[in-house]
């Protein structure tokens, strides 16, 4: 099982890289918005470390949602997603695998672009810590949210608006304990009961969004 994860990892990793279009569509959405937030509204260093942990999430929900239908859409019209079905494999590890490398591709690279993003919104040095572990544990629940987003409308045209309707309301509390750790962080307050529930939030996801993800795709497909 664990050679088929890698497969699957390592195939769409290969796939995301001959669209490199697509593949920086995402992240510099999420760079153009985070940069330009400052001059559109203010410049003042302390207006701005006030209101950067919400720019920084909401501007990651928004990129984390257009990145989304790339998880199944191609492969739901190629045929690809019969074929998850069709292995010997349980279809949740190979759906895990999907969702995992969607992460690679745009999760990581947002990580690495974080204390960028926090100097620019003059965030305190000892919140860049906190804002690093939240954008860790917070961007795979995204991730497998919208995964199961994305299967429930993958057979549907134009399901683009759809799957925000779906999606975005089960992405408050991501963002609610996500900004509210960096809010407190920078108010120099304890954080550890919002990191936790965000990290209460990702063990049930890795646990049941490949079920739900997979019970959709079989919706889709009926």
């Amino acid at each position: 099982m664990l050679s088929a994860l890698l497969t699957i990892i390592r195939r769409d990793l290969l796939v995301a890289f001959r669209r490199r279009a697509e593949l920086m569509n995402p992240i510099l959405f999420y760079v153009i918005v985070v940069t330009l937030f400052p001059l559109g509204v203010s410049p003042d260093q302390e207006f701005l470390s006030q209101l950067a942990p919400g720019v920084v999430w909401v501007t990651a929900l928004l990129a984390a949602l257009i990145s989304m239908e790339s998880i199944f859409r191609q492969d739901f019209d190629d045929g690809s997603v019969e074929q998850l079905f069709l292995s010997q494999h349980p279809p949740t590890i190979l759906i895990l695998g999907k969702v995992i490398a969607h992460w690679l591709i745009t999760g990581l690279p947002m990580l690495v672009i974080v204390p960028l993003m926090a100097l620019l919104l003059y965030i305190p040095q000892q919140a860049i810590p906190t804002l690093f572990i939240t954008v860790l544990i917070g961007t795979p629940i995204l991730s497998l949210i919208g995964a199961i987003g994305v299967a429930l409308t993958a057979g549907l045209r134009g399901g683009g608006v759809l799957l925000g309707l779906l999606v975005l309301p089960l992405y408050i509390p991501v963002l609610i304990f996500a900004s509210g750790a960096v809010s407190a962080a920078i108010e120099g307050l304890p954080y550890s009961g919002h990191v936790a529930m965000l990290g209460a939030g990702l063990i049930l996801a890795l646990i049941l969004s490949p079920l739900a993800i997979s019970a959709s795709l079989k919706i889709s497909m009926s």
